[in-house]
């Protein structure tokens, strides 16, 4: 009995391990691109199920495609009604695994962990590394089967294990038994894929099975509800729909099982062979995830009304200016969606640096002085979100993340450090306006229009690199390449021009040491600026011009 138990205990954790290695293994692998096409193909709600589908079957895990969906909808990516196609999606193609275990490819496990190995070992490049261990995880699981396939025909002959088994033949027993076990490993896949097991071990009856599989999808929805708990209010939905989905679909197809529980299993026996335990289970679930989704994606709008109802209201802006809105907790992200938190949480305080550097300029060219204070208490906020993104992404370069995400954090850690000096140069402009106001210092027409030219086109630059920067797309490199030309050489000409309306005492020393300070500070933000558009592009910006 010990030995069957230890046989039973290595082969599920082997499995888990392989699981959860090959998920992750191809999250880094293909998140990055997946991750691209899952924000764009959400128009069209038939389209958003089939590439949900996919996505998922990819990946492994629709945990983790509705943690990318509330993430997204929290970030304002995606909205609420695009997300309810991909989740619909990413029901069904969590089903793949259940699929792929029903599979005879135990035989062949050893040669594919082998292979996995061999090119963990000596291949070289990080692609190759990620696809090694896919290869690996995969056939780790498979490994796991086996093991778990010979302690289970052992357990037949125990009679009190096949009387704990029997308690399953309880309808509810069995759904509370794959919710619970589902809510603790967090993945249906995995407590779906065990099932096919024992009923192809004989353990468990295919009645029996058909509700634990209701109880397991229901399981499912934990990552989601949990990535949704402390998200916006329409991120909170995503989640509740894909929490009513699978709720709803097993309140349906448990009235119908009341009612035809003997024809449905002799219709499902019949697609996988009727003496086919594994094929049963995995098809089974398959057919309900596929039946919940004809039903529901017709009313799918129906169904986001009622999350309204369920979850009221709208987001207020009463969250403290000093707390992060996009990115949560250290220690808790999905590194699938932890570069795209990190961005919108960069843009937001470049929407404060830009505020700081408006008010800043008015109150130098236009006596505003009402606005400092603001000024001030901004550049707090601006100092925090440095340190907090800061913090943050020094946590997540400790996990394994996307192939592009990982080449991607270093230079977010510039990209904040340019956008808080911008910020301190917003800051030495009102300084240089109180210091204007206090000594009554007059700046020429002649050098009021200059710089007011000159700032126009730093906040140009400053806009179209923050949509670079966001938006990841090279459309307007040349425009921000040519503005930093211009700029450059608009501070060397302000810099003659001022000299000679010095000499011919036309401005004060006062009013010009202003004026140079401010033509070298807006020179500096459109470098800063440049810096933030040039940190998406793998390499130099004029050589990649060049090849246009």
């Amino acid at each position: 009995m010990n030995q069957m138990l230890m046989e039973l205990m290595s082969g599920l954790g082997l499995f888990l391990f392989g699981m959860k290695f090959m998920s992750e293994s191809l999250q880094r692998a293909a998140g990055e691109k997946l991750r691209e096409i899952l924000g764009r193909i959400t128009k069209n709600k038939y389209v958003a199920v089939i590439f949900g589908a996919i996505f998922t079957a990819i990946i492994q895990s629709s945990g983790a495609t509705t943690v990318m969906e509330v993430s997204f909808v929290n970030a304002g990516l995606l909205t609420l009604e695009q997300s309810v196609g991909i989740t619909f999606g990413a029901n069904i193609g969590t089903t793949i695994t259940s699929q792929l275990v029903s599979l005879k490819l135990t035989d062949v496990a050893p040669f594919i962990v082998i292979i996995g190995a061999v090119l963990m070992m000596f291949g070289k490049k990080p692609l190759v590394n990620k696809i090694s261990s896919i290869i690996f995880g995969f056939g780790a699981l498979f490994l796991g089967i086996n093991n778990m396939t010979a302690a289970m025909n052992s357990l037949q002959d125990y009679p009190k294990v096949l009387e704990v088994f029997s308690t399953l033949s309880n309808p509810f027993v069995a759904l509370l038994l794959g919710l619970i076990l589902t809510v603790i490993v967090q993945s249906s896949s995995v407590t779906v894929s065990v099932l096919v097991l024992l009923a192809d071990s004989g353990l468990v009856g295919l009645g029996s099975c058909l509700y634990f599989i209701l109880g397991a999808n229901i399981g499912s929805c934990t990552p989601a509800v949990m990535a949704g708990m402390s998200a916006k209010k329409d991120a909170k939905r995503v989640a509740l729909v894909h929490l009513l989905f699978n709720v709803l679909g097993m309140v349906i197809i448990s009235a119908i099982l009341v009612f035809f529980k003997e024809p449905v299993i002799d219709v499902i026996a019949r697609i996988g062979g009727t003496d086919n335990a594994k094929r049963f289970v995995a098809n089974a679930d398959t057919i309900f995830k596929i039946f919940q989704t004809i039903i529901f994606l017709p009313i799918s709008a129906q169904l986001v009304g009622l999350t309204k109802i369920l979850v009221p209201g709208e987001d207020s802006d009463t969250s403290s200016a000093y707390s992060l809105r996009f990115i949560g907790k250290k220690n808790k992200f999905s590194p699938a969606t932890a570069v795209v938190e990190v961005v919108q949480e960069i843009e937001r305080m470049a929407i404060l640096s830009k505020a700081n550097l408006i008010q800043a300029m008015e109150a130098l060219l236009d006596g505003k002085m009402n606005n400092v204070d603001e000024v001030y208490e901004r550049e707090r906020q601006i100092d925090y979100l440095s340190k907090e993104i800061t913090d943050y992404l020094v946590a997540v370069n400790q996990y394994e993340l996307p192939l592009a995400d990982s080449a991607r954090i270093g230079s977010l850690f510039h990209v904040v450090n340019d956008v808080e000096r911008i910020g301190d140069h917003a800051v030495n402009i009102v300084e240089s306006a109180i210091s204007k106001e206090e000594k009554k210092i007059r700046v020429t027409d002649k050098g009021h229009e200059q710089i007011t030219k000159m700032y126009y086109k730093v906040l140009r630059i400053y806009d179209e690199s923050i949509e670079m920067f966001v938006s990841m797309k090279k459309e307007n490199l040349k425009d921000i390449l040519e503005l930093e030309d211009e700029i450059d050489q608009m501070q060397i000409k302000l810099q003659k021009s001022h000299v000679k309306r010095l000499a011919k005492g036309e401005c004060t020393p006062e009013a010009g040491l202003i004026y140079t300070d401010l033509t070298t500070g807006l020179e500096r933000i459109a470098d800063h600026a440049t810096n933030i558009a040039f940190s998406i592009l793998p390499e130099d910006p004029e050589e990649e011009e060049g090849k246009k």
